[in-house]
């Protein structure tokens, strides 16, 4: 299984991203009991979070995203996705 970081941006709407949050983190914890949701949490400034998947490949992990609540709402201003390759701990 490779690891996959998306770097998340927020909007500055922050009203739609409050309603909208109970449904991503729903969606989170069940990817989290799938075993593809390696961790995830926001910003300490809350501009913007880091979502670690564990999947077979980007093309997994881009399907992940696309069916996220967050999705497709406006709530995501920038999404980058790169696989990561973890060192430490081995």
């Amino acid at each position: 299984m490779a690891k996959f970081v998306s770097i998340i941006t927020f909007s500055t709407d922050l009203e739609k991203r409050l309603a909208i949050r109970p449904k991503h983190r729903e969606y989170l914890t069940s990817l989290l009991e799938q075993g593809k949701l390696h961790e995830s949490g926001p910003f300490a400034d809350d501009a913007g979070a880091l979502i670690i998947y564990e999947v077979a490949d980007e093309a997994e992990a881009r399907a992940i995203i696309d069916a996220d609540p967050y999705a497709g709402t406006g709530v995501i201003a920038d999404l980058q996705l790169r696989e990561w390759k973890r060192v430490f701990p081995a």
